[in-house]
């Protein structure tokens, strides 16, 4: 099963596909514009077909035949499964490319790829169904709304993903497009943690307004606040050793309406990352602890909320040396990197990766002219992919799951 010819021969088709999916950017959990493009594109295969019920979802399932041509037992177990994921939602991100296939009525943006993980999907699909008859097993392909930030994968676990085709998956891959940093084409395969936990804060600091002339006579909520800021930087570095870093990141910070009266309140929201579970739990009790304190000492109340969102993304040792080895295989060496640190963005695939072994593989997308270091990053409005990683990435994923099927002799 030659998959990287194949798949060249299907450039055309999977640049259109992104363009249109791009040209309907959906966000959250609900993308009934985007499941009916894709249901579109995946008609007439030889699939069976699972829409999500609390969310706009797709799970595709490939029944492998090869193994009923050993004829059938008297008490059948299911064939193995493979899941291959790719997540659909965009970003609420006015587009700035200037791309001649930007929707100009959109307010948000693929901002992050996704149109890309979509086409490479469908891509990898279509090339293992025309091999429906010499897979050993089966391979379930799913099309996951909600990955910003609303607990996408969560919900599909939720509905029963894992135990779609009778058996729970032997492994799972993913893979994520980037708009710099990483040169175009190049995987960055690594054992263990490859993405960061993130954790959001919600903070509201209640005091006694009052004359900015007499703080005397107040209680302010702003200056106890920025306190607050600078005592949990201060605790990062103090409580936690530099080799297992954590990340903490204010994002809003609002309180007042001018400058010459204290407000009764001040509302703040930070990001927290880690990159073990160990220190995922310390920041909690930590950043708490903090803030607690601190209210206290500047006679202000607190309300905080933690809530904790998703898990370190970690790929499998084993699984892990599997994909690099097929990558430099089907690519060469120079298309494999072996990253010493994880990224620190966060993935909901992680969830995914609790319950079956697998690998999440950054994929370089960085478009021809735009400099590595300083082009715009995923999320940026200005952020654009080299579309000719498509059918790397679609030959990729089939050939994982092929393999993962019918191990070579």
């Amino acid at each position: 099963m030659d998959f990287v010819a194949r798949s060249l021969e299907l450039d055309g088709a999977l640049r259109a596909l992104r363009r249109d999916l791009h040209q309907i950017p959906e966000q959250g959990l609900s993308l009934p514009l985007t499941q009916q493009r894709l249901l579109q594109e995946l008609e007439g295969l030889p699939i069976e077909v699972t829409l999500g019920e609390s969310l706009s979802s797709i799970t595709a399932v490939i029944r492998g035949t090869a193994g009923e041509k050993a004829g059938a037992t008297a008490t059948p177990t299911p064939a193995p499964a493979v899941l291959l994921r790719s997540d659909m939602d965009a970003l609420p991100v006015v587009e700035e490319t200037g791309l001649d296939f930007v929707n100009p009525d959109a307010t948000n943006m693929h901002a992050c790829g996704h149109d890309l993980h979509m086409t490479m999907l469908v891509g990898a699909l279509k090339l293992l169904a025309e091999h429906r008859d010499e897979l050993a097993g089966d391979v379930v392909c799913v099309f996951q709304p909600g990955e910003e930030g609303f607990d996408g994968a969560q919900h599909m676990l939720d509905e029963g993903l894992l135990e779609i085709t009778g058996a729970k998956p032997v492994a799972a891959y993913a893979l994520h497009v980037f708009s710099s940093h990483i040169e175009s084409g190049r995987f960055l395969v690594r054992q263990g943690a490859i993405m960061s936990a993130s954790d959001t804060v919600r903070m509201v600091v209640r005091g006694h307004g009052g004359h900015g002339s007499a703080p005397h006579q107040a209680i302010d909520p702003i200056t106890a606040s920025a306190a607050m800021v600078s005592a949990l930087q201060t605790m990062v570095t103090r409580r936690f050793d530099a080799f297992d870093p954590v990340v903490l990141s204010f994002g809003m910070f609002r309180g007042g309406s001018t400058e010459n009266v204290i407000p009764e309140s001040v509302e703040m929201l930070a990001t927290v990352r880690t990159f073990s579970e160990k220190n995922r739990e310390l920041m909690r009790s930590e950043v708490v602890k903090v803030l607690e304190g601190v209210a206290d000492a500047h006679s202000v109340t607190i309300d905080i909320d933690y809530e904790m969102l998703y898990p370190v993304t970690k790929n499998d040792a084993d699984e892990a040396d599997f994909v690099a080895g097929t990558v430099a295989e089907l690519f060469g060496d120079e298309s494999l990197e072996r990253p010493k640190q994880p990224l620190s963005a966060s993935e909901d695939f992680s969830k995914m990766l609790e319950h079956v072994p697998g690998v999440f593989i950054p994929l370089g997308a960085t478009p021809e002219g735009v400099d590595l270091e300083t082009g715009p990053y995923n999320h940026a409005a200005g952020a654009q992919f080299d579309e000719a990683v498509l059918t790397r990435g679609a030959a990729l994923l089939a050939t994982l799951a092929a393999r993962r099927l019918n191990p070579p002799a």
